[in-house]
């Protein structure tokens, strides 16, 4: 049977154009989760506190996602003279992590400006303003000092319970920068050895040039590719539940708490599969494609999950040994529609999740027999 293309079957493509296969979650709202149950709280605490609890290192104040400090002098100035007129500021919104870490979710830009003035790292740009104009924190008068340390700011701050989909709904909903990806926010929430792991898989040459160049680093799109093989290798798609955003902060909270040995055991496994891959596939590997094909197709998710994990097992030597063999088997089940729909339609349900793996271990068992798990 012919095998139906994304763009014949109508299937949208991601915003880059260059990523098939991935549900859609960004734009399904709190859905299932009433807002009663969402243990979000409000707590109104000072500029000195906060800046006390930032340099203590409670605050996360430097996630990659989130841009490198870019407000010029002229703008954080105006910030602390609408804190010096008394003027109310935005409320802010935080995250708890599971480290009991608070998590900057919406007004980085504002408290790294409260923390550099009051660290006397910048000094105010008002030339309307003479009494102000190039004064740092510790030049004002006390009483000034004290306006500025006792401004109150009101924090909405995030429960670390709250279901992983609803925290990433809300943060998307609240940030008023930028819109920021799932896996940027990820990034943020589970800083560690983790996301570490993942940027520096994210950039290797071997990466780039498995996945020609089509995820869009500056929204973690590789980084996210890179997460999707964790939490499938690591968890196991017997694991998966339906919920991606549950699935792939699983995987990151596990990578947090391996040793760094077992973090380079599986970068080895990561990268033995992206040369399997690429030596079966060249240019066109983890995209649905015909033999001799010349034309390029979006890179596709779900197939990369499947073709990540699976040929992350087998030595190269074993691979180039029944390459042939195992080509001529992929195409077929590439042919094959229950195959083709379940990394096409739907792919993150729980049903298109399974049967597309089981019929991938189908695909390797007959070509490669056993492995050990």
């Amino acid at each position: 049977m012919a095998r139906k293309t994304a763009a014949s079957a109508g299937v949208s493509r991601s915003r880059d154009d260059e990523v098939e296969g991935l549900d859609s979650t960004e734009d399904d709202g709190l859905g299932e989760y009433p807002i009663d149950t969402l243990l979000i709280r409000t707590e109104t605490r000072t500029v000195f506190d906060v800046v006390r609890r930032i340099r203590g290192g409670g605050f996360v104040m430097n996630p990659d996602f989130q841009r490198d400090f870019v407000w010029p002098p002229e703008k954080q100035s105006k910030l602390i003279e609408s804190v010096l007129m008394r003027i109310p500021l935005p409320v802010f919104y935080l995250a708890e992590n599971k480290k009991g870490q608070t998590v900057v979710v919406d007004g980085l830009q504002r408290l790294s400006t409260f923390e550099s003035f009051l660290g006397d790292k910048v000094s105010l740009h008002l030339p309307e303003q003479e009494s102000l104009h190039r004064r740092k924190f510790t030049n004002l008068s006390e009483k000034l000092q004290n306006r500025i340390e006792d401004c109150q700011l009101v924090l909405y701050i995030i429960d670390s319970k709250v279901p992983e989909r609803a925290k990433l709904d809300i943060f998307e909903r609240v940030n008023s920068g930028e819109p920021l990806t799932r896996q940027q926010m990820r990034n943020c929430l589970y800083m560690g050895p983790a996301t570490n792991w993942l940027k520096t898989e994210a950039k290797t040459d071997l990466f780039v040039r498995a996945t020609g160049e089509s995820l869009d680093a500056g929204k973690m799109r590789d980084r996210e590719f890179v997460n999707r093989f964790c939490a499938f290798r690591l968890v196991g798609f017997n694991e998966y539940r339906k919920d991606m955003d549950a699935f792939l902060a699983r995987s990151l909270e596990l990578m947090n708490e391996l040793s760094e040995e077992q973090l380079n055991d599986l970068s080895r496994q990561f990268r033995l599969a992206l040369e399997n891959n690429f030596a079966l596939f060249d240019r066109h590997a983890f995209r649905k494609h015909q033999p001799h094909q010349s034309e390029l197709n979006p890179i596709n998710a779900s197939l990369w999950d499947v073709m990540t994990t699976g040929l992350a097992r087998y030595p190269t030597n074993v691979v180039s040994r029944k390459a042939d063999n195992f080509r001529e088997r992929f195409f077929t089940l590439l042919d094959d529609e229950e195959f083709n729909s379940a990394i096409t339609y739907s792919p993150n349900s729980t049903k298109c999740v399974r049967r597309r793996f089981e019929l991938g271990e189908t695909l390797f068992r007959e070509v490669f027999g056993d492995y050990p798990g």
